[in-house]
């Protein structure tokens, strides 16, 4: 193969991976996120980077790194309102999320997993 095939080839695959990391990047609506956080009440509770009543989404995030399933599991912590240890001890229903919009739980939930 000639020397001017293979720099065309990498500068194709280069493109390609690109493209896909900006897919990636450009996937969450955090505008969107954001303001479902702000309806459903998950901001009175949690910050992105410093932690309230729960935890911060960046410990989140930390959390669930390379974990499998880690969008589905926040999916369905948000979506079942399980029960959660409060910092005085005592046990309450986490609160639900004011959509069942898949699209939308996909994106919040990705935008949790990003910060």
């Amino acid at each position: 193969m000639k020397p001017q095939h293979y720099v065309i080839k990498l500068a194709g695959l280069m493109a390609l991976a690109s493209f896909q990391f900006a897919g990636n990047a450009m996937a969450v609506d955090a505008t969107a996120a954001e303001g479902l956080a702000k309806r459903s009440m998950c901001l009175t509770c949690h910050a992105v980077d410093q932690k309230k009543i729960g935890p911060s989404y960046h410990e989140v995030a930390a959390k669930y790194k390379g974990v499998a399933g880690a969008e589905e599991k926040i999916i369905h912590h948000i979506t079942s309102g399980p029960m959660v240890k409060m910092p005085n001890g005592q046990m309450a229903k986490h609160l639900v999320i004011k959509t069942s919009d898949q699209d939308q739980l996909k994106n919040i939930a990705d935008w949790i997993l990003s910060r």
